[in-house]
């Protein structure tokens, strides 16, 4: 065996094989956790960083807006784009937060030429310095686009992942265009779902360049903890029916849409609970609005705001759980459904985005028509009632372990590799 061999888990074997490290790889992502923002694109984060056994090296570009009169906005609008440090380490991994000029209001149509000019030489100096291989980029507009043309001023292969902002990016022409112009240009692209890679197609693209790799979970830190300790731990009673999200606080996610179903679920459930997990990002932040609604339906000693969690806190309150519940607008492939069902939980979800192809099984939760309270309130009721074999959920997350994503994810990086060194 050549020093270029390596070994690796398999998803049909323990270790195996495999032949080569892939190259440097520059994930290149304005979403990205930060000091500034620790929850801001875990997901990216949780993906990526798993596939550095398998390179020579991994290097995160997460470029950040920025205009001279930022901070003024920010004395109106508090948090408006919170700035991190030029560079952090996080797990070993360099962290690199450059400034691209993003002006907003009508200029926002050049925050993709913007971001590629900003980044240009420090791109060039890691191609020199860490001898990069392959730019990742992660959404294909604005990301996706500068990453394009960043490959093409660099020499280098871009592999660009579709994560669901597409769908409200299509929405708008020029944006529609330029994500199109990334996509079919871009040397690898990946899906998350497959509705994005047919939602893609209906705009345009060659649905047969979309790989779709759905996110995973890690089954090692989501486990089921005892119930009366988790509950303990948060005040709520044994005897409680108790129902939670987790996600961003902004309209997409849809806690409003479930708070509004409550009162007529507390008729029925007398001790019925709601625990919202989560804080603002980067579309915003819903919780003065969530806890306004909250005391006009005077629902107060029912929903329990318990802010953002890190990851390896979030097993307690799911743990302390019966549904988990996501009344969400759109998504791509929204982790944390695994995360909920590798403690047991079954998931109540809109028929939207790849939903349906994380909940794919009526043994794992119920699916209902977006925008319809009817039928969210109707599902709510029955997944509280009904008795969920909760074994049999935690083994299907357990089957969509992250290491069975990262082997799909290194088999598609060398082939892409060879592709280019064949040229």
């Amino acid at each position: 065996m050549t020093t270029e061999s390596m070994v690796a888990a398999t998803s049909d074997s323990s270790t195996a094989i495999v032949d080569h490290y892939l190259p440097t790889i520059v994930v290149f992502s304005s979403l990205f956790p930060s000091s500034a923002q620790p929850n801001a694109g875990l997901f990216i984060r949780e993906r990526m960083f798993r596939l550095r056994p398998y390179a020579r090296g991994l290097i995160v570009v997460a470029p950040q807006p920025w205009f001279p009169f930022q901070s003024f906005l920010r004395l109106i609008k508090p948090g408006y784009r919170p700035t991190p440090p030029k560079t952090e380490i996080q797990d070993g991994v360099t962290v690199l937060f450059p400034r691209f000029l993003s002006v907003p209001g009508l200029f926002r149509w050049l925050d993709s030429f913007s971001m590629a000019v900003c980044t240009f030489l420090v791109m060039r100096r890691l191609r020199h310095d860490w001898q990069v291989g392959i730019i990742d980029a992660h959404f294909a507009y604005p990301c996706g686009h500068a990453a394009v043309l960043l490959g093409r001023w660099l020499g280098l292969p871009v592999s660009i992942t579709l994560r669901g902002t597409e769908v409200s990016i299509s929405a708008t022409r020029w944006r529609r265009r330029l994500m199109l112009l990334a996509v079919n240009q871009a040397d690898q692209v990946i899906s998350v779902s497959d509705s994005l890679r047919r939602h893609l197609a209906d705009c345009g693209a060659d649905a047969r360049r979309i790989e779709v790799v759905g996110n995973g979970v890690d089954s090692h830190r989501f486990i089921p903890m005892p119930r009366a300790e988790a509950r303990t731990a948060l005040g709520v009673a044994e005897d409680a029916l108790v129902l939670i999200s987790v996600g961003g606080l902004v309209e997409r996610k849809g806690f409003h849409r479930v708070i509004e179903q409550l009162p007529g679920l507390l008729e029925q459930y007398p001790k019925l609970r709601y625990l919202i997990v989560g804080g603002g990002g980067p579309e915003g932040d819903w919780r003065s609005r969530l806890e306004s609604q909250v005391r006009q339906l005077q629902l107060t000693s029912v929903v329990t705001f318990l802010g953002p969690l890190p990851p390896d806190e979030l097993k307690g309150p799911l743990s302390a759980s019966d549904v988990f519940v996501l009344a969400t607008r759109n998504e791509g492939w929204a982790n944390v459904f695994l995360e909920a069902m590798a403690c047991g939980l079954p998931v109540v979800t809109t028929d939207v985005g790849g939903n349906q192809e994380v909940v794919c099984d009526s043994k794992l939760g119920m699916i209902v028509p977006f925008g319809d309270g009817y039928a969210l309130s109707q599902a709510l009721r029955s997944a509280l009632s009904k008795p969920w074999d909760r074994l049999v959920i935690r083994q299907y997350a357990e089957a969509n372990d992250w290491q069975t994503r990262v082997n799909r994810l290194y088999q598609l990086f060398a082939l892409l590799t060879k592709r280019q060194q064949s040229f």
